[in-house]
Protein backbone atom coordinates (compact mmCIF):
# COMPACT_ATOMS: atom_id res chain seq x y z
CA UNK A 1 0.00 0.00 0.00
CA UNK A 2 1.19 3.56 -0.94
CA UNK A 3 2.65 5.38 2.52
CA UNK A 4 0.10 8.39 1.55
CA UNK A 5 -3.22 5.81 1.92
CA UNK A 6 -1.53 4.01 4.65
CA UNK A 7 -0.95 7.06 6.42
CA UNK A 8 -4.51 8.46 5.78
CA UNK A 9 -6.45 5.70 7.08
CA UNK A 10 -4.25 5.56 10.13
CA UNK A 11 -5.59 9.40 10.86
CA UNK A 12 -9.26 8.54 9.77
CA UNK A 13 -8.95 5.10 12.52
CA UNK A 14 -7.06 7.71 15.12
CA UNK A 15 -10.60 9.84 14.71
CA UNK A 16 -7.85 13.04 14.76
CA UNK A 17 -9.28 14.84 11.82
CA UNK A 18 -7.20 17.51 12.24
CA UNK A 19 -4.29 15.81 10.75
CA UNK A 20 -6.11 14.85 7.55
CA UNK A 21 -4.21 17.64 5.98
CA UNK A 22 -0.92 16.23 6.59
CA UNK A 23 -2.01 14.08 2.85
CA UNK A 24 -3.81 16.48 1.07
CA UNK A 25 -1.66 18.23 -2.33
CA UNK A 26 -2.03 22.28 -1.70
CA UNK A 27 -4.27 22.55 -4.78
CA UNK A 28 -6.26 19.10 -3.79
CA UNK A 29 -9.39 18.76 -5.42
CA UNK A 30 -12.21 17.30 -3.27
CA UNK A 31 -15.62 15.75 -4.94
CA UNK A 32 -18.50 15.00 -2.47
CA UNK A 33 -21.19 12.53 -2.70
CA UNK A 34 -23.53 15.57 -1.30
CA UNK A 35 -23.72 17.59 -4.33
CA UNK A 36 -22.01 18.94 -7.83
CA UNK A 37 -19.47 21.05 -6.19
CA UNK A 38 -15.65 20.74 -6.20
CA UNK A 39 -13.41 21.59 -3.42
CA UNK A 40 -10.32 23.39 -4.46
CA UNK A 41 -7.48 23.83 -1.85
CA UNK A 42 -6.30 22.36 1.18
CA UNK A 43 -7.36 24.19 3.85
CA UNK A 44 -11.14 24.26 2.67
CA UNK A 45 -10.75 20.42 1.81
CA UNK A 46 -9.48 19.58 5.48
CA UNK A 47 -12.78 21.30 7.04
CA UNK A 48 -15.29 19.18 4.70
CA UNK A 49 -12.68 16.27 5.67
CA UNK A 50 -12.82 16.48 9.28
CA UNK A 51 -16.58 17.46 9.51
CA UNK A 52 -17.57 14.59 7.54
CA UNK A 53 -15.24 12.22 10.16
CA UNK A 54 -16.93 13.58 13.19
CA UNK A 55 -20.28 12.94 11.29
CA UNK A 56 -19.69 9.38 10.03
CA UNK A 57 -20.33 6.82 13.02
CA UNK A 58 -18.67 3.10 12.71
CA UNK A 59 -16.90 4.20 9.73
CA UNK A 60 -14.90 1.09 8.32
CA UNK A 61 -12.87 0.62 5.16
CA UNK A 62 -13.76 -2.88 4.02
CA UNK A 63 -11.45 -3.30 1.00
CA UNK A 64 -8.44 -1.02 -0.45
CA UNK A 65 -8.13 -1.69 -3.91
CA UNK A 66 -4.94 0.22 -5.97
CA UNK A 67 -1.67 1.03 -7.12
CA UNK A 68 0.62 3.42 -8.15
CA UNK A 69 -1.13 7.15 -7.89
CA UNK A 70 -4.76 5.63 -8.31
CA UNK A 71 -6.51 3.93 -5.52
CA UNK A 72 -9.99 3.14 -4.32
CA UNK A 73 -10.94 2.48 -0.81
CA UNK A 74 -14.51 0.99 -0.45
CA UNK A 75 -16.10 1.57 3.00
CA UNK A 76 -19.17 1.68 5.23
CA UNK A 77 -20.81 3.65 7.96
CA UNK A 78 -23.51 5.24 9.41
CA UNK A 79 -24.82 8.64 9.26
CA UNK A 80 -27.22 8.77 12.14
CA UNK A 81 -29.25 5.83 12.01
CA UNK A 82 -28.57 5.28 8.50
CA UNK A 83 -26.63 2.95 6.67
CA UNK A 84 -24.43 3.58 4.00
CA UNK A 85 -21.48 2.28 1.84
CA UNK A 86 -19.28 3.90 -0.17
CA UNK A 87 -16.27 3.88 -2.34
CA UNK A 88 -13.26 7.09 -1.66
CA UNK A 89 -11.47 7.48 -5.44
CA UNK A 90 -8.27 8.99 -4.76
CA UNK A 91 -5.49 10.15 -7.21
CA UNK A 92 -1.89 10.71 -5.75
CA UNK A 93 0.10 13.36 -7.38
CA UNK A 94 3.89 13.22 -8.09
CA UNK A 95 5.03 13.87 -4.62
CA UNK A 96 2.83 11.66 -3.21
CA UNK A 97 0.25 14.00 -2.06
CA UNK A 98 -3.91 13.41 -2.55
CA UNK A 99 -4.28 15.50 -5.73
CA UNK A 100 -7.91 14.25 -6.10
CA UNK A 101 -10.57 13.29 -3.63
CA UNK A 102 -14.16 11.77 -5.00
CA UNK A 103 -16.40 10.00 -2.93
CA UNK A 104 -19.42 8.08 -4.05
CA UNK A 105 -22.28 7.09 -1.95
CA UNK A 106 -25.46 5.12 -1.49
CA UNK A 107 -27.92 5.21 -0.83
CA UNK A 108 -29.98 8.02 -1.85
CA UNK A 109 -31.11 8.87 1.74
CA UNK A 110 -28.24 8.51 3.33
CA UNK A 111 -26.52 10.83 0.82
CA UNK A 112 -29.33 13.75 1.99
CA UNK A 113 -29.08 13.20 5.66
CA UNK A 114 -25.07 13.84 5.37
CA UNK A 115 -25.86 17.03 3.40
CA UNK A 116 -28.13 18.36 5.83
CA UNK A 117 -25.69 17.47 8.91
CA UNK A 118 -22.63 19.22 6.31
CA UNK A 119 -24.29 21.95 5.71
CA UNK A 120 -25.58 22.37 9.61
CA UNK A 121 -21.92 22.50 10.43
CA UNK A 122 -19.86 23.87 7.10
CA UNK A 123 -22.21 27.29 7.82
CA UNK A 124 -20.73 27.94 11.40
CA UNK A 125 -17.13 26.84 10.91
CA UNK A 126 -14.90 29.69 10.84
CA UNK A 127 -12.43 28.01 8.43
CA UNK A 128 -15.14 27.65 5.82
CA UNK A 129 -16.65 31.09 6.23
CA UNK A 130 -13.15 32.52 5.53
CA UNK A 131 -12.48 30.36 2.35
CA UNK A 132 -16.26 31.11 1.54
CA UNK A 133 -15.81 35.04 2.02
CA UNK A 134 -12.34 34.90 -0.19
CA UNK A 135 -14.62 33.51 -2.80
CA UNK A 136 -17.19 36.60 -2.78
Amino acid sequence: MHPTIQRMTEIIASGDDTKIIEVLAEDVKFLPPTYWKTWTGREPCAAILGHVGQIFQDFEYRRIMGEGNDWALEFQCKVKEFDAVGVDLITLNDDGLIQTFEVVMRPYKTVGVLRDEIMGRVTKDPRFLAFQNALS
